[in-house]
């Protein structure tokens, strides 16, 4: 009997590590759904392959920083959202909800990030001053230039969704 037990808790040990891990995993990456013609699941690795910029900005303490990541448009684009000269219509009522890990959300309209329709800059950060964003903020973060207020730069950043405004 005494076998059995020990067998089980090395069993339970096992399913806890590998839920663990893959809890790990997820939250290390990113996810573009909704109205996509390809969602989207990223790591780190596969945004560093993507186009890199960087974003000079005051955080809410008047400190400048550094922030290196994607533009937001360029996500959207490879997730084949509709963009540019598409957006007109009906699919400007298209929007962005982005979660965060504990669950908090903002919005963004998709004329806010398209460059055809604004000069502010949105981008998908991944560091911030040449680091790895902290434990709380990261790994991913929304930093938006021509935002007056810090309020939706959200952090721990997980999916961003595409949906339709309806009534």
């Amino acid at each position: 009997m005494n076998t059995i037990v020990k067998k089980i808790s090395f069993l339970c040990l096992i399913l806890l590590a590998v839920v663990r891990f893959g809890h790990a995993q997820e939250s290390r990456s990113i996810q573009v759904i909704g109205e996509v013609m390809k969602p989207l699941r990223l790591s780190l690795e596969d945004l560093g392959k993507m186009n890199v910029q960087e974003v000079t900005v005051k955080d809410r303490d008047d400190q400048s920083r550094i922030y290196k990541g994607v533009v937001l448009v360029d996500l959207l684009q490879e997730a084949g959202v509709t963009l540019g000269k598409d957006l007109r219509g009906e699919n400007l009522t298209k929007y962005l909800i982005m979660r965060a890990a504990d669950g908090y959300e903002v919005i963004y309209s998709l004329a806010e990030v398209d460059p055809e329709f604004t000069d502010n800059i949105v981008l998908l950060a991944f560091e911030m001053d040449g680091k790895p964003l902290p434990t709380g903020e990261g790994p991913f973060r929304i930093v938006a230039s021509g935002d007056k207020r810090p309020a939706r730069w959200i952090r721990e950043l997980r999916v961003i969704k595409v949906a339709f405004a309806q009534d």
